[in-house]
């Protein structure tokens, strides 16, 4: 009988472990639960010199910062610019795709819908992942030629006929391309597919200048095609196959995507989003595709988006070497670390760090296109990775 009774006791044990792992996951879908940061093992103080600095103007023009641990919201500060008075005279060109034009960036039209920049690319690449899932897209394997098979394609040398999605995915893709020159040059490749009249075509048909899959090329165009293959495999738009397969999962309700002039939707840096529901896809990398429940990105996406196909690509504005993945970048805890912190980046100062070693999520959002000094990736280093060794540490 006593050993019956011992051994009922570590049954209800071993359960009542299970349930309060299974409690240690809290699903925002409706929104962000909030701590302190003591109460996750944070050094406040640390990320309120941060916060002290923003407000100083030491990182130029931060619009709002937030630290998610465990799953809480442990730290959220807005900041308020007047780009209204920013931009005056800069505003040259009537288009939505003008930088300086403050109905359009950096808030959608006074919302607090952000723009996202390049952090968009990263999200389509998870809405990549969720078309395999669905077996809309065979694999990342896929020809490009043989997927717009009924398009009649110019410069259609051996080269691009090898071109896979997964040479688009990780920035290899060998179509000629020029973005390493300011954004403000007319040279700049990515600004002239910006004032096409047809971004798909734009991009599909340029020559090309290396082998796929061998040389690394930052190509925002061929982030373009990303769109158009979501549109050409599921019938969908990628704004609308997102909202019913990512957003709507997720609890992520307001958008805004911005649309070429064929209707095409925008992945090279089209997407807003509010930095609480940005946070969102953070978490769903954080948790390896899972939410509440469900799987949204295939088994093992989350891990071949975040294996480095790329090593030492571009040193960051801290001489940091980065990898990339698929349309993500990773950037090593230190040098000699193998494990990374998973990074969406996009123009003017959009960020979301996931550090999973620490069950950590940041997000900033900013707008530095000006003769202004950035927030460099070593400010969450020093402030926010810090805030967290420090209490662990000691």
């Amino acid at each position: 009988m006593r050993r019956k009774l011992i051994f009922i006791l570590i049954l209800i044990l071993l359960w009542s472990g299970s349930v309060c792992t299974k409690k240690q996951i809290l699903w925002p879908t409706q929104g962000w639960n909030k701590s302190s940061p003591e109460e996750q093992n944070v050094d406040s103080a640390l990320l309120s010199q941060l916060d002290a600095r923003i407000k100083n103007g030491d990182y130029g023009y931060v619009d709002s910062m937030l630290v998610i641990r465990n799953g809480y919201l442990i730290f959220e500060k807005a900041y308020e610019q007047d780009y209204v008075r920013i931009n005056e005279g800069k505003d040259k060109w009537p288009d939505q795709y003008n930088y300086y034009n403050p109905n359009w960036h950096p808030f959608y039209k006074g919302t607090k819908l952000h723009s996202l920049q390049s952090v968009t690319k990263s999200i389509t690449s998870a809405l990549i992942g969720v078309a395999i899932g669905k077996k809309e897209i065979q694999s990342v394997n896929q020809k490009i030629v043989d997927i717009f098979k009924d398009e009649e394609i110019s410069n259609l040398d051996d080269r691009k006929k090898r071109l896979t999605l997964e040479d688009v995915l990780t920035m290899r893709s060998g179509i000629d391309w020029n973005e390493s020159i300011p954004y403000t040059d007319p040279r700049n490749t990515c600004i002239q597919l910006e004032k096409s009249d047809d971004w798909f075509k734009f991009v599909i048909n340029r020559q090309m200048s290396d082998e796929p899959g061998t040389v690394f090329e930052y190509n925002s165009g061929a982030s373009v095609l990303l769109s158009a293959i979501i549109k050409e495999l599921t019938g969908m738009y990628i704004d609308k196959f997102a909202e019913k397969h990512l957003f709507k999962p997720l609890g992520i309700s307001s958008y805004y995507w911005k649309r070429t002039p064929t209707e095409l939707p925008d992945t090279e840096g089209g997407l807003y989003l509010e930095p609480h529901d940005l946070a969102k896809i953070g978490y769903l990398y954080l948790n390896d595709g899972m939410w509440d429940g469900s799987r949204i990105l295939p088994e093992g996406w989350v891990q071949s988006t975040v294996t480095p196909h790329v090593a030492d690509v571009a040193p960051d504005n801290d001489n940091v070497n980065v990898a990339y993945g698929y349309q993500w970048w990773l950037i090593p805890y230190n040098e000699k670390s193998k494990e990374y912190i998973y990074a969406c980046s996009g123009y003017g100062g959009q960020r979301l760090l996931v550090a999973t070693k620490y069950n950590l999520i940041a997000v900033f959002n900013g707008w530095n296109i000006y003769e202004k000094p950035s927030m460099p990736l070593r400010a969450f280093f020093d402030y926010v990775l810090k805030a967290v060794n420090d209490v662990e540490n000691n």
